[in-house]
């Protein structure tokens, strides 16, 4: 397995973090945009900082940009970073799309497929012409005729989609080379790749050509009552999950967990954090679906873990490294891409 990590550019620690792990020998960094900084930004200032590690957005959200505009950004970074870039996009949530960029956020699913067709014409070098039902490029009854980036073309540059519905994992699986996922547990795996793997066989592949690439916390405990320290502090992080991202009647992650067979505590604890009982809600969460969810535990238990999600089919590990300041995050990381380098 590779190992990865994603940051987020309003940390000012963010630099300092990236140019450390490369070091370590991590070999990617995708970059989020959510309603914090943006992502190309951050990525053109690590493109200069950095030499080896693999760069991404992760992720771009379609809607908030034209999709010209998104393989402009991408072609960009790819140039400056000396083609370490990989293009990460993502159909958020009504809560940031509408509440945050005034975007409407019907039809994601066919935006996003239009918005990836439109950015393989520009990565290709061809003119850019498409009519759809979120997409017109020309403009239809403008002046406008269509056109190429002047850029030099790279059609091999990699597109990766994050994705926790049905048919965004089925889509996925049809046109994307990579699935950015999350709220993974590796027992219940066939919740996302039963649809990741329709979406392969519609487009006569398999998944050997999909990269698959999962993130989790990562912390190392000493004994058993570190641990259960660990697993409390992280309990409210997955009711607010649960309960808290999107919107009351959209939440993508709360949906991804009770089709991995959560559906009770999914429930019961989006219910008491809707309410406003937010440590009610954390209270809901038992042990077994933090650890099920995270990479927590003694070196030994993270050791054994990582070696479920490599036979579960995770090609890539996505580290996000516990730690009070910059220092204790950088020791967990480098401890687990030990580990991962173990289980490869």
């Amino acid at each position: 397995m590779r190992t990865a990590t994603t940051v987020e550019g309003s940390d000012p620690a963010t630099v300092d973090f990236v140019v450390e792990a490369e070091r370590l020998g991590l070999d990617e960094c995708w970059v989020a945009e959510a309603w914090g900084s943006d992502a190309p930004s951050v990525l053109g200032f690590l493109a200069a900082r950095t030499e080896r590690i693999r760069l991404g957005s992760g992720i771009v959200q379609v809607g908030t940009r034209t999709p010209v505009a998104v393989a402009q950004a991408a072609l960009t970074l790819d140039a400056l970073s000396g083609g370490r870039f990989a293009l990460g996009l993502g159909s958020s949530g009504p809560g940031v799309i509408e509440g945050l960029h005034g975007v409407p956020f019907a039809r994601p699913l066919t935006r996003m497929r239009e918005t990836i067709e439109v950015v393989r014409q520009a990565f290709a070098g061809e003119k850019i012409a498409y009519s759809g039902t979120t997409v017109s490029i020309p403009l239809p009854g403008g002046e406008g005729r269509p056109m190429r980036l002047s850029m030099p073309a790279n059609p091999d540059l990699p597109i990766y989609v994050a994705s926790l519905s049905p048919r965004m994992l089925e889509l996925t699986g049809e046109v994307a080379d990579g699935w950015l996922g999350t709220s993974f547990v590796p027992e219940g795996a066939s919740a996302y790749f039963d649809h990741l793997d329709a979406g392969l066989a519609r487009s006569g592949r398999s998944r050997a050509d999909l990269t698959v690439c999962q993130g989790a916390e990562v912390a190392f405990a000493q004994d058993e009552a570190e641990l259960a320290s660990m697993v409390a502090a992280r309990r409210r992080g997955l009711a607010f999950s649960l309960g808290g991202m999107g919107t009351a009647s959209t939440n993508f992650y709360h949906d991804a967990y009770a089709r991995q067979g959560w559906s009770e505590i999914a429930d019961a604890a989006r219910e008491r954090w809707q309410a406003g009982d937010r440590d009610g809600a954390a209270a809901l969460v038992p042990d077994e679906m933090v650890l099920a969810t995270t990479l927590l535990g003694t070196e030994e238990m993270v050791r054994a873990r990582l070696a479920v999600w490599r036979d579960a089919g995770v090609d890539t590990v996505r580290l996000y490294p516990a730690g009070e300041n910059l220092d204790e995050r950088l020791t967990t990381l480098g401890r687990a891409i030990s580990l991962v380098a173990d289980a490869s």
